[in-house]
């Protein structure tokens, strides 16, 4: 889903000589390909030690609240994301085999979308979990409740895989044998799958903004609450105040920093390859760039994440500490043995 989107007609009035010669001159004067996939390279090592460390403590955390629940399954999407990234990352070099880059386009890419917005998903379900305990927390609402929890989980994984994922997967069957040069994902597609890519952009994007909404007006409501509370104590905790604050302030300013240029990037992108000009090779050049560059920043929240798990969920701060002082006795112990 992240290559250049292009209709059938559209495809079929592309000069096969100038045009692409043209773009090619563009693509090297504009940016060097090699240098997204060197920036996943880069993160890869770092996710991986820290997602790591967060599924192994989250496998030893017990589900005790909703909260738990929905961070679990936020692990489990982060861990699936940063695997998948070193192969689309490999993928995306422009030495790449054929073989690997038509397996990514056809099962790995769309995987990797479709745990970004999971991951975006389970962050909105973590923000209506605080706002109904925080705001409702005597009401016996089903958005309180484990097995409710686990349910809506399982169901965004199913949902948002059957929805958008599988359709990708299913209606990328084209064959590649009569093709001369791949280059994209797209010319993978038959005319259903183009035009059901162009939907799920835009339904994807329409959802992102939908979560978007939803989180904010959450931890803005969840602050003015703890706050009157404060003031109807009559506490003048000014510092317990300004922690609720900046909480919050960096829970909206990873989610939006983070996901937005890529959101905000994503709608002129598709629809300057759904209207591709052959005159202007140049400017879709710039905006694959563009889109390739705030796709990268978005999947940085894989690195976020667990630094959030720390900050945010007392249990999961507490089951690390603990998990790390075993270790370390267990390493100081052995070394005494030697």
């Amino acid at each position: 889903m992240d290559q250049p989107f292009l209709t059938t007609q559209q495809s079929a009035v592309i000069p096969s000589n100038g045009t692409s010669h043209d773009a090619s001159e563009c693509d090297s004067l504009t940016y060097n390909p090699n240098i997204v996939p060197a920036l996943y390279f880069l993160m890869f090592p770092v996710a991986l030690l820290l997602n790591s460390v967060a599924a192994w403590v989250s496998l030893h955390l017990k589900s005790t609240s909703t909260f738990v629940v929905y961070l679990k399954n936020l692990v489990a999407a982060d861990t699936v994301m940063t695997f998948i990234m070193s192969i689309k990352a490999a993928s995306d070099l422009p030495g790449a085999s054929e073989m690997l880059f038509v397996v990514s386009c056809r099962f790995f890419r769309v995987i990797f979308y479709n745990t970004l917005y999971t991951c975006i998903t389970l962050l909105g379900l973590i923000g209506l979990d605080r706002f109904f305990k925080i705001m409702m927390p005597r009401s016996k609402l089903f958005s309180q409740n484990l097995t409710f929890s686990k349910v809506i989980s399982g169901l965004v994984w199913v949902i948002l895989f059957v929805g958008t994922a599988l359709p990708n997967i299913i209606l990328s069957n084209k064959s590649v044998g009569n093709m001369t040069e791949l280059n994209s994902c797209m010319q993978l597609k038959g005319p259903a799958g183009l035009e059901f890519h162009e939907h799920a952009v835009i339904f994807l994007n329409g959802l992102f903004w939908f979560i978007s909404v939803v989180i904010t007006v959450c931890y803005i409501c969840i602050t003015n609450k703890v706050i009157q509370s404060f003031r109807n104590s009559g506490s003048s905790n000014s510092q317990g105040k300004q922690k609720i604050k900046l909480r919050v302030f960096l829970v909206l300013i990873v989610f939006f920093v983070l996901f937005g240029p890529y959101h905000i990037i994503r709608i002129p992108y598709t629809f300057q390859q759904v209207n591709y000009s052959s005159d202007s090779p140049c400017s879709t050049v710039t905006g694959k760039f563009a889109k390739e560059l705030s796709l990268f920043l978005a999947t940085t929240n894989i690195c976020m994440d667990p630094l959030l798990y720390v900050f945010l969920c007392r249990e999961f701060r507490e089951k690390l500490k603990s998990m790390m002082e075993n270790v370390s006795i267990s390493f100081k112990a052995s070394v005494c043995r030697i």
